[in-house]
């Protein structure tokens, strides 16, 4: 006899047709559990998915922000460099051409005089020019502390006094400081008076071509040297090769013709004054005092009195050419750096006023 309390046992059918299917609806809810829990794990990682490309796509955004930042950045460095150096170049040939009251300009030739320093041909050259074409500049004074340098560089400097005087019809004097020699004399000749401080260096009127030879060491050494060349006199003043007497010959012809240039340039700018002797061009170089008893120099003398008593304009305007910042970083990245490596790979030794 069967007890209508009895569970009913899993699978079978309940007797009473009207009782709830209690195995069913569990079995429906957790069925419902397992999509609800898949759901949710199929959501997460769709939004794990999601925040990880959004963080990569921020990533790649921030990082393209930042590059183009530091590419307006540098264009706004280099247009504030262009700008700075028409700035200064305006500027300066603004002031230059202003017309001033009557003084005495002063250009000053200070250091190597060498093509690319600031005693070169072409920035003296342009700064007297501006002196000259001041309306108010009564006088040009050169104001004078160089050893030398190139013969060519104080070759043109020389040629553009003579024609400037002529020219504007203004004087140019030349006061030395401490040193005025070789090729700073060259320039200092084409002066009408030439006013020294009586311990001022002066004169060194000659030309040299200085180097070295390692012959006899590399020949104790046991070192050879292996240049070849196309011409015979393509090697000439190799340091590591033998120099013979036809290019040493060579050599001292062509130094020789320099120091007759210079002979003549010091005899006509000088003219009656000079007071010659076999040591005038020979190369030595005399105190400020003596060079004015031999000749060379005319009297004693610095800036403050020639604007004082010789020039009458106790105004000094200094026309030199200086770089300023902007234009020593462009020239940086200029010829100056061209011109220095080409030095340096040629490697030449040339005639030198010094």
């Amino acid at each position: 006899m069967n007890d209508p309390h009895a569970p009913t046992p899993p699978g079978s059918q309940p007797n009473n047709p009207n009782a709830p299917d209690l195995w069913g609806d569990a079995a429906i809810k957790n069925e419902a559990k397992n999509e609800t829990k898949k759901a949710r794990s199929e959501a997460a990682g769709v939004d794990w998915e999601r925040s990880l490309l959004e963080k990569l796509v921020l990533a790649t955004v921030n990082e393209q922000r930042a590059a183009r930042r530091w590419r307006n950045f540098w264009r706004f460095a280099w247009v504030a460099l262009v700008l700075a150096i028409l700035w200064a170049l305006a500027s300066r040939d603004l002031g230059s051409a202003a017309k001033s009251g009557p003084h005495t300009a002063v250009v000053e030739i200070k250091g190597e005089i060498a093509a690319g320093s600031d005693a070169s041909a072409e920035v003296v050259v342009a700064a007297m020019k501006s002196a000259f074409e001041d309306a108010g500049s009564q006088a040009l004074v050169l104001l004078i502390n160089s050893p030398g340098g190139s013969p060519v560089q104080a070759g043109i400097i020389n040629d553009e006094i003579t024609r400037l005087k002529a020219q504007h019809g203004k004087p140019v004097y030349a006061v030395v400081e401490e040193t005025c020699a070789s090729a700073a004399y060259y320039i200092a000749a084409a002066a009408d008076d030439i006013f020294v401080d009586k311990a001022s260096i002066v004169g060194s009127i000659g030309v040299l071509m200085d180097g070295f030879g390692f012959t006899g060491v590399m020949d104790k050494l046991g070192v050879e040297r292996r240049l070849i060349t196309a011409g015979a006199n393509k090697g000439f003043l190799d340091p590591f090769s033998p120099m013979s007497a036809q290019q040493r010959e060579y050599a001292q012809t062509m130094l020789g013709q320099i120091h007759e240039q210079f002979i003549d340039v010091v005899k006509a700018g000088r003219g009656e004054r000079l007071k010659e002797s076999p040591d005038t061009f020979s190369g030595l170089f005399w105190t400020g005092q003596q060079a004015v008893e031999m000749g060379l120099a005319d009297r004693l003398g610095n800036l403050d009195y020639v604007a004082r008593e010789v020039v009458k304009a106790e105004d000094v305007i200094d026309y030199t050419r200086r770089d300023n910042v902007a234009e020593r970083l462009a020239r940086r990245f200029g010829a100056a750096i061209g011109a220095g490596a080409a030095k340096a790979l040629v490697g030449l030794s040339l005639p030198a006023l010094r």
